[in-house]
């Protein structure tokens, strides 16, 4: 790649073509593809009917060349990418006036998935059974099995099958949401946690060895489901979430004293804690309806930059929204000894920040300064600006599909991902 990677930067984001940052993350294939025309300023999640609270706005493994950021990182440290110059982000590529909403047309398989998770974590000891159904109140955002449903519908659409979810399909939507919440309630214990979703965490309530067996039982629950399915190709994509979750836990523990590394390392980690688990998703939905490669790599690639964005907009909303709106403390990955991408864009700016993040923020004062150090700096701007293209690329994925409904609102979603507020 000639020239500092923030030049080439500028020069996408200009002409909306050349080379750009993600070239120096993964191979873009030099295609520019942006999100539909909508506004790119914050939403806030909106109800579906009930009371559950919803949001209104590749290859199999990452390819660690092409996600090794250039040693010009280190050589210039203030100019980064301009996040004026993002107009060609918002240019239309749907034809469609107003894209679905995906929460809308995902209700009907949501209504009652929450109670058949219930139902897969029968227990008769009332306490045990009060730990397991804590977090399957139908509060959560949802946002895993909805995309696991709305990709496969679209799947079956474009297939050549009827639009309605396979049994296997649907196991699968609340394979996701269970796999999900048990890796929440371990992370709880881990981080010490005391908040989740506005309320207090197992491991607060309960205590933490109850909490570790509450998120034994479901994740059992949902190896159990998951065997039922019946596919061996299925089990085998799934399983390999719980091993990037556990990896993905074990490289937050650590850090990169290079710092050309640290953002090789940041994105790994987050595929693994969260990526993973939306694009394995998404693959075996499709393994389940098609034997073609190319539509599984179409679902996985989705899955993966839908979930590396909707990751990095965590991370910006931890400097952004406040404690009560996220439903948990603010600059908790600060005080947690984490690094995230605000504050490794605002290293460039701010090189202090090196020696905070080596000793991980443990130093009396370090986490306000690191704090004030992000706000000064570019760093929750170039943050989005990486989770725009990411979603770009989902975008592009998911338009190789047949038209349909479904992918109308995977499309949709994509930008409800960038814009929301908690």
């Amino acid at each position: 790649m000639a020239g500092p990677w923030w030049r080439q930067c500028r020069r996408w984001s200009t002409s909306c073509t050349g080379t750009s940052l993600l070239d120096t993350l993964w191979y873009f294939n030099g295609r520019c593809v942006s999100v539909s025309a909508s506004s790119l300023g914050r939403t806030s999640w909106s109800s579906r009917p009930g009371n559950e609270r919803r949001p209104s706005a590749l290859p199999t493994k990452i390819n660690t060349k092409t996600l090794n950021f250039t040693s010009s990182l280190t050589r210039h440290k203030s100019r980064l990418l301009d996040p004026t110059l993002q107009s060609c982000c918002c240019r239309k590529i749907h034809s469609d006036a107003k894209l679905k909403d995906p929460f809308t047309l995902a209700n009907k398989d949501l209504q009652s998935l929450f109670d058949d998770i219930r139902k897969e974590l029968f227990v008769t000891k009332e306490e045990l059974k009060s730990l397991c159904d804590y977090y399957f109140d139908g509060k959560g955002k949802a946002i895993r099995p909805i995309i696991v449903i709305l990709m496969a519908r679209a799947l079956n659409i474009h297939s050549n099958r009827a639009g309605d979810l396979l049994p296997g399909q649907r196991a699968l939507a609340m394979i996701s949401e269970m796999i999900h919440t048990a890796s929440l309630v371990h992370d709880d214990v881990i981080d010490g946690s005391d908040k989740r979703r506005g309320k207090r965490t197992i491991n607060d309530m309960w205590g933490e060895r109850k909490a570790i067996l509450a998120g034994d039982l479901i994740l059992s629950a949902a190896s159990v489901l998951l065997a039922r399915i019946g596919n061996n190709a299925v089990v085998k994509v799934m399983s390999q979430v719980i091993e990037d979750l556990v990896r993905g836990e074990f490289m937050q523990l650590g850090s990169k004293e290079n710092e050309n590394e640290r953002f090789k390392h940041y994105l790994e980690k987050t595929f693994k804690k969260t990526a993973s688990l939306i694009a394995n998703s998404c693959k075996a939905v499709s393994i389940l309806v098609t034997s073609d490669p190319e539509v599984h790599e179409i679902a996985y690639q989705y899955g993966k930059n839908v979930g590396i964005a909707f990751q990095l907009v965590d991370d910006v909303l931890d400097f952004t929204s406040g404690a009560s709106h996220l439903g948990k403390p603010t600059a908790a990955d600060l005080k947690l000894g984490l690094a995230t991408g605000p504050v490794l864009f605002a290293c460039q700016q701010f090189p202090e920040l090196h020696a905070m993040i080596i000793r991980r923020f443990s130093s009396k004062g370090d986490v306000d300064r690191a704090w004030q150090y992000v706000l000064q700096s570019d760093g929750v701007q170039q943050t989005n600006y990486l989770a725009q293209r990411y979603c770009q690329e989902a975008i592009r994925q998911i338009n190789r599909l047949r038209p349909s409904a479904e992918r109308d609102a995977l499309i949709r979603l994509t930008e409800m991902v960038l814009t929301r507020d908690k």
